[in-house]
């Protein structure tokens, strides 16, 4: 397969890449480094990146961010970082790479642990991912060609630990490596709609 992995150059998505470079052409995306140059709040530029791929088979969201804040003093505009860049941004990598992937392709999206299980200051990160996760679910009914949608759901990964320990007391973090098999459970299975929880 052909498979695009937006943000390559995280934990996760390096992971990813080393997975599924094994069997696939991974072609590698992120705003800075990568085969190709995609920033998912801009729209042109996802689309000038998928159109100097052309057709793809699969592609990999590992990217998103939020912004993590006191409820108590969280502003719209901080909100508005996490639905422009995490929710939206991966959302139109599906609506504009509905027009290049090919059928029976497939997209993965990342959420995460918060909006099942969240921490102080994450008000925004678990409202993204639990949109993320909705959106993945209902979207899947309705995706032509065959072409399967599902998210992955990671709990706080193990190479992350050093900046985010003191948020995630009591959490059993997971070794990237293990994040990425349920991205290529996703990749190059058969489900769809479905959203792979890694505790």
């Amino acid at each position: 397969m052909k498979i695009i992995l937006v943000g390559s150059s995280g934990i996760i998505g390096q992971a990813v890449d080393k997975e599924l470079r094994q069997r696939h052409e991974v072609i590698t995306a992120s705003r800075t480094s990568g085969d190709i140059r995609i920033d998912i709040t801009d729209n042109h530029s996802i689309r000038d990146g998928f159109s100097s791929v052309g057709s793809f088979d699969a592609l990999v969201s590992a990217t998103g961010s939020v912004h993590f804040g006191d409820f108590n003093e969280m502003t719209e505009d901080e909100y508005q970082i996490g639905i422009k860049n995490k929710l939206m941004g991966q959302i139109n990598l599906v609506l504009i790479g509905r027009e290049f992937i090919n059928p029976n392709g497939s997209f993965t999206l990342t959420t995460g642990i918060l909006n099942r299980d969240p921490i102080r200051l994450s008000s925004s990160a678990a409202m993204v991912n639990g949109a993320i996760d909705g959106f993945v679910k209902a979207t899947a009914l309705e995706m032509p060609n065959n072409v399967r949608i599902n998210s992955v759901s990671p709990t706080v990964i193990t190479e992350a630990m050093d900046k985010y320990a003191p948020y995630f007391r009591g959490y059993k973090p997971v070794p990237a490596a293990e994040a990425a098999l349920a991205y290529s459970k996703s990749v190059e299975g058969l489900q769809t709609g479905q959203v792979y929880e890694v505790d």
